[in-house]
């Protein structure tokens, strides 16, 4: 992945804070989980990112309203609800495009004005090389 230009947004939980669609649910939505982890970072005098998970423009004009979001997966939209919700952003954070992106589709979701791309398909569905070690003499 490095030699190629990717790179890893984070290793573990201990790196940023990651809302996903659980944990919005659970917390009563969006405005509420941002609310929370705010909180935590406080409480706990930590200074991590918040990237929050959104599924449709409302989600997305939800994590903008908060003030305190930093990057916004915009998760298995479509092109134009991606480059819609780039403009309702306006550079306020970061975005990330994720969820069925695969190499046919990648530059079409680079043309929405996405900063970060997650394309599972680099790690789930790699297929293996086999190589060879031996030495002939």
């Amino acid at each position: 992945m490095a030699i190629g230009g990717g790179k890893n947004h984070r290793f573990a939980l201990y790196d940023m804070i990651m809302l996903k669609d659980n944990h919005i649910d659970v917390a009563g939505g969006i405005t509420r989980a941002v609310a929370n982890a705010v909180n935590y970072l406080k409480a706990n005098n930590q200074d991590l990112l918040i990237e929050v998970e959104t599924r449709n423009l409302q989600e997305v004009k939800d994590a903008v309203g908060t003030g305190a979001v930093d990057v916004i997966m915009l998760d298995n939209m479509s092109l134009e609800q991606m480059k819609e919700a780039v403009k309702l952003i306006e550079g306020k954070c970061k975005t990330e495009a994720s969820g069925g992106i695969t190499e046919a589709t990648l530059r079409a979701v680079a043309e929405c004005g996405v900063d970060y791309i997650s394309v599972g398909a680099l790690t789930h569905s790699v297929k293996s090389l086999d190589l060879s070690l031996k030495v002939f003499g």
